[in-house]
């Protein structure tokens, strides 16, 4: 665990050693406050909830959470601080495992930052504050889902762009597979088994009914076990690379 801590601070700090960090921030709570008042017409449906909040972050998380992981070991490899890294007496998965808290910490502070509409819409109405505190969580385990698969592919290449290019397509893949779109087409020539099995990935899925305040085990599970198989895609592809 001391490790873990080690690499999770030094990444952490590593963020707002740039204006990235801040950039970010201020981009993030931009897009959520003008896509929930504007765009999801907080205040015209008078209802007290917060579904035009929640409904948009999967689709921020697609574009934002990849640029918040692309650099995650890309940069070090192209610095060549990743061989360095290799020669620290910590294991591969503790250095894997302390990057990603750090990057999901980092997107929960952004996700905390919110705070305001939470206190905004118990002020003009009256809400089930469990299910707010059900969409806040939800919304947090996506994120850890998509930190872990940009991740995973930051550390296949030295270049931050296509590293961000791939993770954002396998994220969307995930969100859409549970889509009517995507269920239509597999569907004609998949076995019903499979095409379930596909739409059961879905991440819009996971997410909803978790936003809407029934934290289901098996939500939870799902999110889970995204992350530790990322994680341990992440771990083998560095170790594949500490191989050469």
């Amino acid at each position: 665990m001391r490790n873990i801590r080690v690499i999770f601070q030094r990444e952490l700090r590593s963020y707002f050693a740039t204006p990235v960090a801040y950039v970010f921030l201020v981009v993030f709570l931009l897009l959520a406050g003008t896509l929930t008042f504007f765009v999801g017409n907080f205040f015209g449906r008078e209802q007290a909830d917060l579904q035009p909040f929640f409904v948009f972050h999967p689709w921020l998380y697609l574009i934002l959470v990849p640029a918040i992981a692309m650099r995650l070991w890309a940069e070090e490899r192209k610095t060549g601080t990743v061989e360095l890294l290799f020669t620290l007496p910590i294991s591969l998965s503790q250095a894997v495992i302390g990057k990603f808290l750090a990057a999901w910490v980092f997107a929960g502070a952004a996700l905390a930052l919110t705070f305001p509409i939470w206190i905004a819409v118990n002020v003009l109405g009256e809400p089930d504050n469990g299910a707010l505190l059900g969409g806040y969580i939800g919304s947090f385990l996506m994120a850890g889902g998509f930190i872990a698969i940009g991740a995973c592919f930051s550390a296949w290449t030295k270049n931050q762009v296509i590293a961000f290019i791939v993770s954002a397509a396998v994220c969307l893949i995930f969100t859409l597979s549970g889509t009517q779109f995507v269920l239509s087409f597999v569907s004609g020539w998949l076995p019903q088994g499979l095409a379930d099995t596909i739409a059961s990935l879905s991440f819009l899925t996971h997410f909803n009914a978790i936003a809407k305040g029934a934290i289901d085990l098996r939500d939870l599970v799902f999110f889970g076990s995204v992350i530790v198989i990322f994680l341990m895609a992440n771990t083998i592809v560095l170790d594949l690379e500490k191989a050469e």
